[in-house]
């Protein structure tokens, strides 16, 4: 396992991963002393999230081994198909998956996603447009998802609650 802390604008980012790809990115509120141990993954990852901060890059192209159930990773699937600079809500994933009873289970399965930005959870929203939970933050949340609009060139049709 290889460990990386990267310092973005919103916070900062604990990276692990294994020679297969990243594991876990998070935000941490409190940084301890981290022995780097880092890998090309996560120097890729850092280039890639630099790169995504400064408004260079709307696509990641690092390797991904987040370890979840066969569910939870076609709803992972999912979220890393929605467009840069846009919103979706549980429902509409759920219609694309293709069962719209699974809304909670797809809430679910969003909600344990360890790997922020690079499988875009927070692009997922509520179906009347509020900003709901995110593990790091709404306000995270709603700086990510203005950061994408600003650069696609759209408004975020999003509020929070």
């Amino acid at each position: 396992m290889f460990r990386k802390i990267f310092h973005s604008p919103i916070g900062t980012i604990d990276m692990q991963a294994t020679n297969e790809g990243i594991t876990l990115l998070g935000f941490v509120e409190n940084a301890e002393e981290v022995f780097d141990t880092s890998n090309s993954i996560l120097e890729q990852a850092c280039i890639q999230l630099t790169e995504y901060f400064n408004g260079q890059r709307i696509q990641f192209e690092v390797p991904l081994a987040q370890s979840g159930t066969a569910f939870q990773k076609d709803i992972w699937q999912l979220l890393s198909q929605i467009p840069f600079g846009t919103t979706t809500s549980y429902h509409a994933l759920a219609q694309t998956y293709g069962d719209v009873k699974a809304i909670r289970a797809i809430a679910s399965a969003n909600g344990k996603n360890n790997i922020a930005i690079l499988v875009p959870c927070h692009r997922v929203i509520g179906s009347n447009g509020e900003l709901t939970g995110f593990a790091w933050g709404l306000e995270r949340k709603r700086w990510l998802l203005e950061h994408e609009a600003r650069l696609s060139g759209k408004t975020l049709q999003a509020r929070m609650f």
